[in-house]
């Protein structure tokens, strides 16, 4: 198959990095996932996993622990 459609993506320094070091490790390259990503999302009609709106509690939680509190 010819691959000549390019994908461009702004995204943060430090997310792609993290996710690189991860890859490298499964070895995969960044194009190799994408190109996974993208045939589940075919593959599913839609994004491979659920994507909700946390609920008042998730909310509560996601903000007491970005403050530090109730980690163990």
């Amino acid at each position: 198959m010819n691959r000549t459609a390019t994908v461009r993506a702004r995204i943060e320094p430090r997310l792609k990095s993290d996710v690189e070091k991860l890859l490298h490790r499964l070895g995969m390259s960044t194009t190799e996932a994408i190109t996974v990503f993208y045939n589940q999302i075919r593959l599913c009609q839609g994004l491979p996993f659920p994507v909700e709106i946390p609920n008042a509690a998730t909310r509560k939680t996601f903000e007491a622990t970005d403050r530090g509190e109730g980690l163990h």
